[in-house]
């Protein structure tokens, strides 16, 4: 038990696996759908997260018998129990959406858009 909870916090550590599971909670979404969802974040990355939740046993992955080409995820909230109302809980609340966007901001990779600054001429 102590190494499933493990792995549950693991998961759940990263910003962006949270921003999946929530996007992915309540209705299905394709790989594409949700790295559109996450446009600072290349879709490598999108797909590394995607395998570190599915690992994890946190969402699941159905390919459609008549599109082989795309895998389409959803949250599994039962695999979370009480940590998932806890999660529901969080993703309403507006200090917490405001937190994970500066967390988000945070962990961005690449050059950071430059601030206008008024007053200063170089």
């Amino acid at each position: 038990m102590a190494l499933e909870a493990a792995a549950l916090l693991s998961a759940l550590a990263s910003p962006r696996r949270q921003e999946i599971l929530r996007l992915t909670w309540r209705e299905e979404r394709s790989a594409g759908a949700i790295h559109q969802a996450m446009p600072d974040v290349t879709f490598g990355a999108v797909s590394l997260q995607l395998k570190a939740l599915l690992e994890a046993g946190l969402i699941e992955a159905r390919v459609p018998k008549d599109d082989a080409r795309n895998r389409y995820y959803k949250a599994r909230p039962e695999a979370l129990g009480e940590m998932g109302k806890m999660l529901e809980r969080m993703w309403d609340d507006a200090l917490w959406k405001l937190k994970l966007a500066a967390e988000l901001e945070e962990s961005r990779r690449g050059p950071r858009p430059r601030r206008k600054t008024k007053g200063k001429k170089k």
